[in-house]
């Protein structure tokens, strides 16, 4: 395998949207093209599997993932912390598409794993919502949670190539994307 075309390493907070921007991006360009990675895949299955929970059950958006959440980061952070590209490593494997969407970094050390193995082909995203917005969408802050380095690790100190505002406005978004699809499109084109 020739290794990935472009790299995008999206990041936000809790119900900013992320999953659903990724997935809009996927539908434009099409499986074939595009491969929606999650770094909390690998995490909530070893998670589940160590633990013996329900590995479908903490994939949804339900209570249940709720319950293990505070555990399952701090879990998450001592695997991180052994081997900072442990989750990103099991993410890629098999993958031949030549666009990559990472929907779910977190940390710097993330992007920084992207980066240092991808370099130039590597974009950060950021996808943002107002605290209204996300409120919403059912997002109640969580002490333990949303004050923790797996939602504001990447609030400070970590530049992004793009930025995208996801208020619910669908045309504004529609403009946004319409942008980063060029780019995608340019950057697919130059590699042919």
């Amino acid at each position: 395998m020739e290794g990935p075309h472009l790299v995008l390493v999206f990041s936000g907070k809790r119900k900013s949207g992320k999953d659903y921007v990724t997935e809009l991006i996927r539908e434009r360009l099409g499986p074939d093209t595009c491969a929606v990675l999650r770094l909390s895949g690998p995490l909530k299955e070893q998670y589940a599997q160590e633990k013996g929970l329900d590995f479908q059950r903490l994939l949804d958006a339900s209570g249940y993932k709720e319950k293990y959440r505070a555990d399952m980061i701090a879990w998450g952070e001592e695997r991180r912390n052994a081997d900072p590209g442990f989750f990103c490593r099991i993410i890629i494997q098999g993958v031949t598409q030549p666009v990559w969407i990472v929907s779910d970094a977190r940390r710097k050390s993330d992007i920084d794993w992207f980066l240092s193995c991808y370099g130039a082909v590597t974009q950060t995203v950021r996808v943002v919502a107002s605290e209204e917005t996300r409120k919403a969408r059912g997002w109640i802050y969580t002490p333990d949670i949303d004050d923790a380095d797996s939602e504001c690790g990447l609030d400070q100190g970590t530049s992004f190539n793009w930025v995208i505002t996801n208020n619910g406005d669908q045309e504004s978004l529609d403009e946004q994307l319409h942008r980063l699809m060029d780019f995608i499109h340019s950057k697919l084109d130059s590699s042919v």
